[in-house]
């Protein structure tokens, strides 16, 4: 029976609707999109607001966080994103020339692997004015290895027996996206969540600077325009709001419930965007490639999280 897209936009709204439930937390949420995805039930028509519905549950959830610990979160957070980052660009550098691969496609791997995933590579994208293949290739690897890692890091944290903390910092600094860093936090715990999402966006700004130096080192009709992440900018005034105003905490916590239902219902989206097809066109060489930068990044990390 070969279904209509009209049925097929149906049956994907009833478990948008349940996102909205207690019925489905995170991991199941994006489980049923890529089990949905897998069998031929997807629509783009859904899936391309991804991107912005994500963003503007990021920016409900900062009413619902506490700024003191933000600013005693950012820290710490900011010297390790400085450094994470850093040394993620260089050595995926490094691991493209072994590989063989595109300037440009281990630029956008490296950017996506050492700052915000997807964010950071349509950012990067236009400032190196980068081929469409180039830019899906970047896209399929980092989107997949964020699937992976929704499910492997909480595994992974639990097993070893990590605190809540310790796990929020490490899940900000070795995950990609960050729809699958506040996915990985809300299965691990409150706290987790919390500092995973602080620590990630403060991580997510060096978008900003990275452009700029790409732009600075191009030379002539290769440089592009930079791609401005405003949205981290409102999750900062939502979390300053929230501390202005405290009289309005009620209010603030229905809108940080909708952004924790949002995110839901983005993991949703982006487990039904996953296909067999384009992990195929991205080519292994381009897998390998992020794989090996993934699991350097993240089991250092790890060690030196384990050790402080």
């Amino acid at each position: 029976m070969v279904l209509t897209q009209r049925t097929k936009r149906l049956i994907l709204i009833i478990p948008l609707i349940l996102c909205l439930t207690p019925l489905f937390p995170p991991t199941l949420a994006l489980l049923s999109g890529i089990a949905l995805s897998l069998t031929g039930i997807t629509d783009k028509s859904l899936s391309q607001h991804t991107n912005l519905i994500l963003k503007i549950a990021i920016v409900l959830m900062g009413f619902g966080m506490k700024a003191k610990q933000i600013l005693e979160a950012s820290g710490q957070g900011f010297l390790d994103t400085a450094l994470s980052v850093i040394f993620v660009i260089i050595t995926g550098l490094i691991l493209g020339k072994i590989f063989k691969l595109e300037k440009n496609t281990t630029l956008l791997i490296a950017s996506g692997t050492a700052i915000c995933g997807g964010s950071a590579i349509a950012a990067v994208s236009p400032v190196i004015k980068a081929e469409s293949h180039q830019t899906s290739f970047a896209l399929a690897v980092v989107f997949i290895l964020n699937a992976v890692a929704l499910f492997l890091f909480p595994a992974i944290g639990h097993y070893l027996g990590m605190s809540q903390e310790t796990f929020g910092y490490w899940a900000a600094i070795a995950i990609h996206d960050t729809s699958s860093v506040v996915g990985a936090g809300a299965v691990y715990g409150p706290q987790a969540l919390e500092i995973a999402t602080t620590v990630k966006l403060i991580r997510a700004l060096w978008i900003i600077p990275l452009s700029i130096a790409i732009v600075l080192f191009q030379k002539g009709d290769n440089k592009g325009r930079i791609k401005w992440p405003w949205f981290i900018m409102l999750f900062g005034a939502a979390i300053l709001m929230s501390y202005l105003l405290p009289s309005w905490s009620e209010s603030f916590s229905h809108l940080s419930w909708l952004g924790h239902k949002g995110m839901v219902v983005a993991l949703f989206l982006i487990g039904s965007r996953i296909s067999i097809k384009e992990a195929r066109k991205a080519g292994w060489k381009s897998f390998v490639m992020g794989i090996s930068l993934w699991i350097f990044t993240g089991g250092l990390s790890l060690f030196l999280l384990m050790k402080l």
